[in-house]
């Protein structure tokens, strides 16, 4: 980022009104010499005076996410593809633009989250609406998609052809860490990158570097696949405790204390008793993560059977057309398979006694 802000002091000699100079201008001799004063302690680090922000995706998680750039003074441009989603940004002063290449003719720093991988291919590397087409020598593209780990390499090879870098950045932590600013955010790329992103990072959740490009996407993987056991485990153990006749509202509240505690619990244990299905995170775009989880598991040679068992109870929501539902809507899968529905009179809350 230090050398962004080298760039844009030059560019203020010049007419034009754009911040950065044509790449044209960039002799390789001259980019060296401004990536070796980019290690230099000489600049100062980002912040809301010296970084233009980007931002692709303005859905349930991105919107929380680019709020609280937004709220901490940064000038930042959005994109949606449907418009209307990207409105509570712009009434807190984002400036909305047509295409991600606008975004980027914009931004030192570009942000996506997008759906899927073939999302994230239209939105960064599209060679006329894509981020990466109008992003300045020395721009930073950053991708909180969970996608694939071979397009998170491949955008790091694209970007650093024209002088720009790329960071994987995938998240961890549902709507409520988004909103709450508590993400976990695994990040692949160059580590002085991520170390110069950091400001923009902390505004978001907790940074955890995982290695270089495509190391980010290969950790969340790791951790979709965590979270579809687990899941899978709750939704059991709900049905289990339904039909041994327990008030399973106070089952929820004694197991949440002992050995079964987890986050997921914490997050949707209330929710699936009181048939909340809205999403933090769709079953479709969940189905997307865990289809690349078993191509990535093919390609290493690994066999992870709960995984594999997980993805067919997502499908079949989706074939009963609950794709647009929350993750924890697995519940009405395992209801399903033993006709019962924990939504019967009598049995969906309760309160545990002090003894």
């Amino acid at each position: 980022m230090r050398l962004l802000v080298l760039v844009r002091l030059l560019s203020h000699r010049r007419p034009a009104t754009k911040s950065f100079l044509p790449l044209c201008h960039y002799t390789p001799a001259l980019h060296h010499l401004f990536r070796s004063m980019a290690t230099s302690s000489s600049f100062d680090p980002i912040s809301p005076s010296n970084t233009r922000v980007g931002w692709i995706g303005t859905g349930v998680m991105g919107q929380s996410m680019c709020s609280h750039l937004l709220k901490a003074g940064y000038s930042i441009t959005v994109f949606n593809r449907t418009i209307s989603k990207a409105q509570p940004l712009v009434s807190l002063g984002a400036h909305l633009a047509e295409s991600p290449s606008a975004v980027a003719a914009q931004s030192d720093v570009v942000f996506s989250i997008v759906g899927y991988p073939s999302d994230v291919k239209s939105v960064l590397l599209d060679p006329s609406t894509g981020a990466l087409s109008s992003l300045r020598p020395g721009g930073v593209l950053v991708d909180m998609t969970t996608s694939e780990p071979s397009l998170a390499v491949a955008i790091s090879e694209a970007a650093s052809s024209k002088g720009c870098h790329s960071i994987d950045a995938p998240v961890s932590g549902g709507d409520r860490g988004a909103k709450a600013a508590t993400l976990s955010i695994f990040a692949g790329g160059d580590h002085s990158i991520v170390t110069q992103l950091t400001p923009l990072f902390n505004l978001m959740g907790r940074t955890y570097y995982m290695g270089g490009p495509g190391k980010g996407q290969f950790a969340k993987l790791a951790n979709q696949i965590t979270i579809a056991s687990t899941m899978m485990g709750l939704v059991e153990g709900l049905v289990y405790a339904y039909k041994a006749k327990l008030d399973v509202g106070l089952f929820v509240e004694a197991i949440s204390t002992g050995g079964a505690a987890s986050k997921l619990l914490d997050s949707y244990g209330e929710r699936i008793l009181k048939r909340d299905f809205e999403p933090g995170f769709f079953v479709n775009h969940f189905i997307k993560d865990l289809a690349i989880c078993l191509k990535e598991c093919q390609n290493m040679g690994v066999a992870l059977p709960g995984l594999a068992l997980a993805q067919q109870l997502y499908l079949s929501l989706k074939a009963h057309g609950e794709g647009n539902l929350g993750m924890q809507a697995l519940i009405l899968a395992l209801e399903r398979l033993n006709n019962v529905s924990l939504d019967s009179p009598g049995k969906a809350s309760g309160s545990a006694s002090q003894l």
